[in-house]
């Protein structure tokens, strides 16, 4: 019984996509979609809780509010960055809109902070 369930289940899954093409994306060359960024800095926005193990906290809480954050460890120190930002003007922007969530969500002692983008080697 088992054996037949699970050959009606793989025939109605494999009939799901008939009729339809399916056309994989070509990849594009790394330089044509990176833009030149060594002349221009780039910006990010530093979310900075009150406490250390809020970190994970408010990484979670970024999450699940929709803004895509990375977790830096520099010189022992964890950082909670949004970004890279293109110019300082669309971080401010971006701090704006987690600065009104932060508020809407009633969440306090949380600094943000636009920051250079620190430099990869």
């Amino acid at each position: 019984m088992r054996k037949m369930v699970l050959v009606i289940a793989v025939l109605a899954l494999a009939g799901c996509g008939e009729g339809k093409s399916v056309d994989a994306q070509k990849p594009q060359p790394a330089a044509a979609t990176a833009p030149s960024t060594a002349s221009a800095p780039q910006w990010d926005l530093e979310v900075r809780g009150e406490t250390p193990q809020a970190v994970s906290d408010l990484s979670g809480w970024l999450i699940e509010h929709s803004f895509v954050s990375n977790i830096v460890k520099e010189n022992g120190k964890t950082r909670i960055l949004l970004g890279p930002f293109s110019s300082k003007a669309e971080a401010e922007a971006k701090q704006t809109e987690v600065r009104a969530a932060l508020t809407r969500a009633k969440k306090q002692n949380i600094e943000l902070l636009v920051v250079e983008h620190p430099v990869t080697q």
